[in-house]
Order: structure tokens, then sequence, then C-alpha cells
């Protein structure tokens, strides 16, 4: 599969299920079904204390909303980067949210999420 051909409209098929995973384990703080779609580069570094202390301190982290638009697609190397404007159910403004997703053999895994 050469992911990085693929057309915005074909990634976001893909981004688009991975980020509401994301959003949804992220505000119930469900580290297993959080991490499901990690790479194993990601995996290293998400332990479940470091993830822990991240959702306890960041009130965002607890509270994303499903209501975001997408943003655009960045293509760089074997990694494409999935921007989306991100609300937040209990914070005002806007958030950028970021997706890293690339293979990992021949499966589609997530090599960085951010939000800020």
């Amino acid at each position: 599969m050469d992911l990085i051909k693929k057309s915005d409209e074909a990634i976001l098929k893909i981004a688009n299920p991975i980020w509401d995973n994301l959003i949804n384990c992220s505000n119930k703080k469900d580290y297993s079904g959080f991490t499901k779609d990690f790479s194993s580069q990601m995996l290293y570094g998400a332990n479940e204390v470091e993830l822990g202390k991240q959702w306890a301190n960041n009130e965002l982290l607890k509270n994303l909303s499903t209501n975001r638009e997408f943003l655009g697609c960045i293509r760089r190397n074997d990694y494409i980067t999935v921007l989306f404007k991100q609300k937040s159910d209990s914070l005002p403004g806007d958030f950028l949210g970021r997706l890293v997703i690339g293979l990992e053999g021949d499966q589609i895994k997530v090599f960085g999420a951010t939000i800020f």
C-alpha cells in the first residue's frame, strides 16, 4: 500500500476513525483503547503512567469534542500528518489536533498524536 500517494479524501477516511477513537478513549482515560493503533515506536514512549499524568493535569485531554474541522494533510517521507481544528466540550476556543500516520509492516499505525 502506498499511503503517501493517497488523496486527502482517502487519507481522511483512514484518519477519522483513528482520531475518533483517540478522542473517545482520551475522554474516558482508557489507556489500552487510546494506544491500540500506536506504532511500536509510539508505544515505547507512551507508557500508562505518563499518559495518566497528562490526563490528570490537562483538562482539555478529558473534554475533547467530536466537533472538529479537517484542515489538511502534510506528506513527508513515509508519513502523513493530518491536521484538525479541534474543539473542547469544556474549554473555549480552537485547538490544533495533529495525527501522524504511516505504515508499520503492512498496517497503518499512529506515529504521533498531539493537541495544542
